[in-house]
């Protein structure tokens, strides 16, 4: 809700109001009580930001934030293993259907021991 500068034409009055948007304006002044009030147009504020920092996650819900937490704790160990070397090879052996039938492809040459 923003705050509005009010000046009273007939006594020179000057205050600020906190009001919402869909409310009229004032017109009566607080100091004579005539309807003399005119609302004024400010300059506008600036947003201020202070802290370490605003973020979108700042204001989830509990229920969001414990199923975050669920998802981080499930991709952990897959992540430890694919860092440690262990995951499975993805590597996909030749078909026996292909190696007989020629393939098209090029046969390994075999090893002399």
């Amino acid at each position: 809700m923003p705050t509005y500068d009010y000046r009273c034409d007939a006594c020179g009055h000057k205050f600020e109001e906190f009001q919402s948007f869909s409310e009229e304006p004032l017109k009566k002044c607080p100091a004579c009580g005539k309807k003399k009030l005119v609302r004024l147009f400010g300059t506008g504020a600036g947003v201020i930001f202070k802290g370490s920092g605003f973020y979108e996650t700042d204001y989830r819900s509990e229920s969001y934030k414990a199923a975050a937490k669920a998802d981080q704790e499930a991709a952990k160990p897959a992540a430890t293993a694919e860092s440690n070397g262990t995951a499975a090879k993805t590597d996909t052996p030749a078909t026996p259907a292909a190696e007989k039938s020629g393939g098209g492809g090029a046969k390994k040459p075999k090893s002399r021991t």
